[in-house]
Order: structure tokens, then C-alpha cells, then sequence
């Protein structure tokens, strides 16, 4: 048993406890952690208001405790931390772990090509957890997958300007994954793969000149600090991994009951988490504007170059699954997953992406209303 079970029992006969506390009831607490800040969205929404949200729907009955940064698991640890029951739930990012996760690399293959992180974070989440290659590799990497995370498209922060091809060459990058790194490559730049944790270091001491992530770190991680520029280049989404990812021990001792509760508090989260993720991008953008920070649009030149290396992407993924990532079903794991993302850009066609209700609503229907608490992810 990986999770504390605390027994709040009224002392005294059986029919004081009746009368006081009504029916025992077991009070589970348990930890989970995300290498992100305290007011990061993935923190803040995804943990610290998931918890709340799912305390209150299990009323007190499951009390999660965040860790917020790296606390308690560095992020390249956290699948290794939630596989050894160091935490119970936990974020853990897939691209710190290609090798053992590589059907979830495979897919992020794809993340220089979609830009609507809204359809991203349900599509995600519903490829996740009813692909069957991707459920087996959850399984084998002692994680039962709940929920998905989708960042708003990568930009670029820089300590000079970047703003074409001209003066991307030679500039040491912070990318997260392959495809970027192979674009950031192709352009002249030289690709750094360090956490985003060590963004803010890396361009204060200029072991980086620039770094790539969701616009709202300007702010949330202090990075117009450091960077004097902004280049609103889109590099990429990024998806892979769990966001809410369970140690399977721990979650085979929850009841059918408590499961449910987790699920549908992620649901909720997930809307709420990515409605505030882009709202936190967009005026962080705007603040750090008014403090002066320099925000440029690319040149012509640099986005041709985004547009090419988008078409090679989708021509070469399938191969890149298959030679770089090991996959035997490449074609068919990268065909779902494309569906998968069709599907919801359709099913949300006409929803107002800032209602949280009906964001919830779509995703219970259409993704955990479907699973039996009783048996999903008990391995």
C-alpha cells in the first residue's frame, strides 16, 4: 500500500459514533508533485486546484498533498519517482525519457504541427488512454496514465534580437525534443535540451542565448528578466507524458468510488488548466511588453522555414517512429493519433473554448464516462 490510510473512527461504542460522526469513513492522503513553480498553470490548475476540486467532490475523503518544483523528484525522475511510490501522482514530462516512453516521443513528433492546445489537451488525453500501444507502454513503465497536459505553441526568448535567419546562426537554444531541435538545426541554431527549470541560468549566465517555451514563462519564471527578446515563432506544443500520472499500487488500493472521483476532477482540470494557460501566455505577453521587454513578430524568412520543416514533419514521422523510436505499428500508432486530434477539432467546432462547464461536460462524455473504475489502469 503506497498511499497513507488514516481511519478517522469516533471513539466510543457504535451507536455514539452514529450519532456523532455518522458511518466511519476512510480519509486517504497521499502526495503528488509537478517540477513547475507554485503558480505555474501545470502547477496551479493542474495540482493545487485539482486538489481542491477533487477533495471537495470526494468530501475529504481523498486529500492530496502538492510538492511543488523538485522537492521532491528532479524532472527527468519523476517517472522513475512515480514507478518507485516516492510520490503517488505526479507530472512527468515524456521527452526526459525517450527511451523508455518512445510511443509517447513518437507522437510528440508531431507537435510542430498543431496549434490549438485546447483540442490538443482532450485529444491527447483520449489517444493516452485508449491506444492500446500507448496503454501497454504505461504499463510497462509502472504508470497508469489519468490525464493529459497541452502547453500553448513554443516561442522563442532571447537575449538579443532573433528575429530572422540572419541572426538565428550559431545561438544556443533551449529546445524540448527532437523536432524542434532538428528545426533549430536546420536554421543555423545550435539546440541545447536542459529543463525548462534551467531556462532562467542558462540566459543569465549566457550558456544560452535564447530559450523556447510557452509564452506565460516571461512572467511565471521571470524570464524577461534575463531576455531582453521576444520572438513569436511557433515551435511547437507540447503533450508528452502524463500530467496526472499514478503509481499502480497506489491506485489499485483506491475503491471504485474514489477512482471516479480522480477522473472526474481531472476532467475538470484539464479545461480549467488550459483555459488559464492560454489566458496567463497572452498577458504575460502584454506585461512584459509594458515593462519594456521587446516582443517581434519573425520575418518572412523564418516563418517559410517553419512552414517547410512542418511539411517534412508529417512526411517523415512515420518513418521516425519506426527507425528512431523503435515502433513496429509506426503507421498505424501516428494514423490514430491523427484521427484522434480530428475528432475533437470536430467535437469542439462549435464550443466556446473559455466555458469550463461545457469543456468538462465534452470530456467526461467522450473520455472517462467511457471507462469502468473498477478496472482501468488496474494492472
Amino acid at each position: 500500500m503506497t498511499g497513507k490510510k488514516l481511519f478517522n473512527a469516533a471513539i466510543g461504542g457504535v451507536a455514539l459514533a452514529a450519532l456523532t460522526l455518522g458511518a466511519a469513513q476512510a480519509q486517504t492522503t497521499f502526495t503528488t508533485t509537478a517540477f513547475y513553480d507554485q503558480n505555474h498553470p501545470l502547477s496551479h490548475y493542474g495540482y493545487v486546484e485539482w486538489g481542491e476540486i477533487l477533495t471537495e467532490l470526494s468530501d475529504g475523503a481523498l486529500q492530496p498533498e502538492f510538492f511543488a518544483g523538485t522537492v521532491l523528484l528532479a524532472p527527468r525522475a519523476a517517472l522513475q519517482g512515480i514507478r518507485d511510490g516516492v510520490v503517488q501522482i505526479a507530472h512527468h514530462a515524456a521527452v526526459f525519457t525517450p527511451s523508455e516512453l518512445p510511443v509517447a516521443n513518437a507522437v510528440q513528433e508531431l507537435g510542430f504541427n498543431f496549434s490549438d492546445p485546447i483540442v490538443g489537451i482532450f485529444a491527447v488525453a483520449d489517444f493516452s488512454i485508449n491506444n492500446a500501444t500507448q496503454q501497454a507502454e504505461w504499463e510497462e513503465s509502472g504508470v497508469v496514465y489519468l490525464g493529459a497536459y497541452n502547453t500553448p505553441a513554443y516561442i522563442i526568448f532571447c537575449r538579443e534580437s532573433v528575429r530572422n535567419l540572419e541572426e538565428i546562426q550559431g545561438k544556443r537554444i533551449r529546445t524540448a525534443g527532437s523536432t524542434v531541435s532538428r528545426w533549430v538545426e536546420s536554421v543555423g541554431g545550435v539546440p541545447v535540451n536542459v529543463p525548462s527549470s534551467e531556462m532562467y541560468t542558462g540566459l543569465e549566465r549566457g550558456t544560452l542565448d535564447c530559450a523556447s517555451n510557452a509564452p506565460n514563462d516571461l512572467i511565471d519564471r521571470s524570464l524577461y528578466e534575463v531576455a531582453d527578446h521576444t520572438t513569436l515563432v511557433p515551435t511547437g506544443m507540447y503533450w508528452a507524458g502524463p500530467h496526472w500520472g499514478a503509481n499502480p499500487e497506489f491506485w489499485a488500493d483506491l475503491s471504485a468510488q474514489e477512482r471516479r472521483w480522480v477522473m472526474e476532477a481531472t476532467a475538470r482540470s484539464m479545461a480549467r488548466m488550459n483555459i488559464g494557460y492560454i489566458a496567463a501566455s497572452e498577458n504575460a505577453l502584454e506585461e512584459a511588453a509594458g515593462r519594456g521587454h521587446a516582443v517581434h513578430e519573425p520575418e518572412a524568412d523564418m516563418m517559410a522555414s517553419i512552414e517547410e520543416f512542418r511539411a517534412q514533419a508529417l512526411t517523415n514521422v512515420y518513418e521516425t517512429a519506426e527507425t528512431t523510436f523503435g515502433l513496429t505499428n509506426g503507421a498505424e500508432v501516428i494514423d490514430d493519433f491523427i484521427a484522434t486530434v480530428a475528432k475533437w477539432e470536430e467535437l469542439l467546432a462549435d464550443v466556446d473554448r473559455t466555458d469550463e462547464d461545457a469543456l468538462t461536460a465534452i470530456a467526461l462524455r467522450e473520455i472517462y464516462d467511457k471507462l469502468d473504475p473498477e478496472t482501468y489502469g488496474v494492472y
